[in-house]
């Protein structure tokens, strides 16, 4: 008997889904944000780690508006630019790196422990309000830990801050259980929610990366593909090459072009490519940069050899395709 179309269509989403459902984490919805216009805030998450979780090296932040609108930003040499998000989008920081978040108006960013009215750990759920009393902003908080190596920061397999939207279906039904639980509810009663939250909204991200219905988690742990991947994820504008690729993991050409191709299914120059896209997708889509910033984030020298990579993979200029998005 052979597959139907339907399950064959889904098989590639099934993959992502099952290597997701094999993470290990830890964690909880642990504040809500009321925030007002002109608002703008800075926090360092790792200052609570401890706190929160005491073993724990890593630290993985999300955020879901509520309602309102703001913008997110890493404050690491990686980052820089502000991730905006609306009403049912999941901000992640998958690394628990310092950032900032504020309003549509301009407003001092005043640092977050100044604004809590009690320090971690909290026996209830804290509320932070803060900001000039004008249009509202409505957030809920929560973090996890895990030792994965999806969540390594040497490997940076995600952007240190980024926007997920999640469209109609589970994941909109995931979020907005999320939103109600967090709203209804001042304990810290320890639920799966944030995980579940947390891996749908993974799915969605990873679901237009490269090989994502192939190995790729796997690669994440391979010994040949790790180092190659960590350099080319930290740096997708360098110039690569199979060669430096190859140096970078300390093999030779032959056996690292044989790794990608049997774990990844795709030769290194086309994953460099695919990964490429896979960025600029979220950079479009989230962000207020340019077409020509965005294509020398991800490694094009112009912005028309960005624009005719960009539609021989997605179909649509970059301009129509952030149009599309928003």
């Amino acid at each position: 008997m052979t597959d139907s179309p339907t399950v064959l269509a889904e098989a590639p989403d099934l993959v992502l889904r099952s290597a997701l459902a094999r993470l290990r984490l830890e964690g909880a919805i642990f504040f809500r944000s009321e925030l007002s216009e002109p608002y703008a805030f800075a926090s360092s998450p790792r200052a609570f780690l401890r706190a929160l979780h005491p073993t724990a090296e890593r630290l993985i932040l999300f955020h879901i508006v509520a309602s309102g609108r703001c913008w997110v930003r890493a404050d690491c040499p990686e980052s820089g630019e502000r991730h905006w998000a609306g009403p049912g989008d999941v901000i992640v920081l998958p690394y628990g790196d310092a950032y900032s978040m504020g309003g549509e108006s301009p407003a001092e960013c005043v640092p977050l422990e100044r604004l809590m009215d009690a320090p971690a750990p909290w026996t209830e759920m804290p509320e932070l309000h803060h900001g000039g009393g004008g249009a509202r902003t409505e957030i809920v908080c929560g973090y996890l830990v895990s030792d994965d190596p999806l969540f390594d920061p040497a490997l940076r397999v995600f952007p240190p801050a980024f926007v997920v939207r999640p469209p109609g279906g589970a994941a909109a039904e995931w979020v907005s259980a999320s939103i109600a639980y967090a709203l209804e509810t001042r304990s810290l009663v320890s639920t799966r929610l944030p995980e579940l939250v947390l891996t749908e909204v993974l799915r969605l991200h990873l679901a237009s990366a490269p090989a994502a219905d192939h190995g790729w988690m796997a690669a994440l742990r391979d010994p040949v593909l790790a180092p190659a991947l960590a350099v080319l994820h930290r740096a997708p504008d360098r110039r690569w090459t199979v060669a430096s690729l190859a140096s970078a993991a300390a093999v030779s050409r032959s056996l690292l072009d044989d790794r990608f191709r049997t774990v990844l299914g795709v030769s290194p120059i086309r994953y460099v490519t695919e990964w490429r896209m896979h960025l600029a997708d979220e950079l479009l889509a989230t962000s207020d940069m340019g077409v020509a910033a965005v294509g020398r984030r991800v490694g094009y020298d112009s912005e028309e050899a960005f624009s005719r990579a960009f539609k021989r993979a997605r179909g649509l200029s970059p301009s129509n395709w952030r149009s599309s998005r928003r």
